[in-house]
């Protein structure tokens, strides 16, 4: 049987280990940081790692509905990607939806109001994202699956509100052949894999008889970039 004064030690130690039991029973151990409620980033595509003699045709925007561009992508049969705004059909949505009825074109995902998207927040470029998907849902019951920053211009937040509203990437461009008023681009050299920018202006037929004839002459052909973006 312990002496008093080893009891009497025994009782302060014990004293002073409750309030540290305590302590541990109220916090508990110490917890990692929780993950991220954003989804992981979507890759970024400006060319497209293939072996096949392929490009692929993308065309932003939507304004000015040409029909002899029109004729074109639908005689040729190019599967072009067309990164469309709401507001650029919302008169004329026929337009669209006979490219995507009768012929291989797909719509994607171009936001609603064209903003440089890095001056917005996360929930902003969600709403832009997640918009355009919906209403381009609902207009052609096509829902996109790629993501094109107006501009070119995107940040961190891009790639993981564009992944929060269905794409599967964010997709720029190897080479825009876009020619604008007097101002004609420069004739690149094409290789497999390049996305050729374009866009529904004035010009939209001869920028698409140019980018067709220059793969052609490259040896290549124009393919379903969303076919070549991998999940």
């Amino acid at each position: 049987m312990p002496r008093p004064r080893s009891r009497h030690a025994v009782r302060a130690a014990l004293a002073a280990l409750v309030p540290l039991a305590l302590v541990g029973a109220v916090t508990g151990p110490a917890q990692a940081a929780p993950e991220t409620a954003w989804p992981a980033p979507v890759p970024v595509v400006s060319h497209v790692e293939t072996t096949d003699p392929v490009v692929f045709i993308t065309i932003d925007d939507g304004w000015f509905h040409d029909p002899a561009a029109a004729k074109l992508l639908l005689e040729r049969r190019v599967p072009a990607s067309l990164f469309l705004l709401p507001g650029a059909y919302s008169y004329d949505a026929e337009y669209f939806r006979t490219l995507l009825d009768h012929g291989p074109s797909r719509v994607e995902n171009h936001t609603v109001n064209h903003p440089d998207l890095t001056t917005l927040d996360a929930a902003g470029q969600e709403a832009e994202f997640c918009g355009a998907r919906d209403q381009h849902l609902a207009r052609f019951g096509d829902g996109p699956r790629l993501l094109r920053p107006p501009y070119g211009t995107y940040d961190a937040t891009t790639l993981t509100a564009a992944r929060a509203c269905g794409a599967k990437a964010v997709v720029t461009w190897t080479h825009d052949l876009t020619t604008w008023g007097q101002w004609t681009p420069p004739t690149p050299e094409l290789k497999a894999g390049d996305i050729i920018l374009l866009h529904f202006n004035e010009t939209l037929e001869q920028d698409l008889e140019r980018a067709l004839d220059l793969a052609g002459k490259a040896g290549l052909r124009p393919a379903p970039l969303r076919e070549y973006v991998p999940e």
